[in-house]
């Protein structure tokens, strides 16, 4: 019985370290750009999108902080304007759905500055935007944008 046990208690152990291998594996292969640093560790490098959109997710959240309590709006961030000329890590992905979709977040946050009594529905109308775009091309970022939108 004691051998039973501990012959059972070897294959989970050593089934279980296989699938951590094979997702380890998997991981690595989905990131696209890659460079070795002296250690050999791979480090992931964003594309200038992908650097773009984590900035603008952050101005975005500073700026819902400030329409919530009412706070000056300030004027509209012109690095956002790079939208439409940042590099991309798939270039295939800059299609005629993209560029809308940028144009679309483009006005809305323009209008934010523009008509700031209204800035609520604009900015979440930019935050639409994101999502909308995000839903054709990559989901993943969809629930953290969508904690952007203005519920109040």
């Amino acid at each position: 019985m004691k051998k039973l046990f501990l012959l059972l208690t070897a294959f989970v152990v050593i089934s279980c370290q296989k699938k951590e291998e094979e997702k380890k594996e998997s991981c690595t292969t989905e990131i696209k750009e890659t460079s070795k640093d002296d250690d050999g560790f791979e480090m992931y490098q964003m594309s200038e999108m992908a650097a773009l959109m984590e900035q603008m997710y952050v101005d975005n959240q500073r700026l819902k902080e400030r329409i919530i309590k009412g706070d000056t709006i300030g004027q509209f961030p012109q690095h956002f304007l790079k939208i439409h000329k940042a590099v991309m890590t798939d270039e295939q992905e800059n299609d005629d759905f993209f560029k809308e979709q940028a144009a679309k977040f483009i006005k809305a946050q323009e209008m934010i500055y523009k008509d700031p009594k209204n800035a609520k529905e604009h900015f979440n109308k930019g935050v639409d935007a994101c999502v909308q775009c995000h839903q054709q091309k990559c989901g993943g970022p969809i629930p953290r944008i969508k904690k952007l939108y203005i519920k109040e």
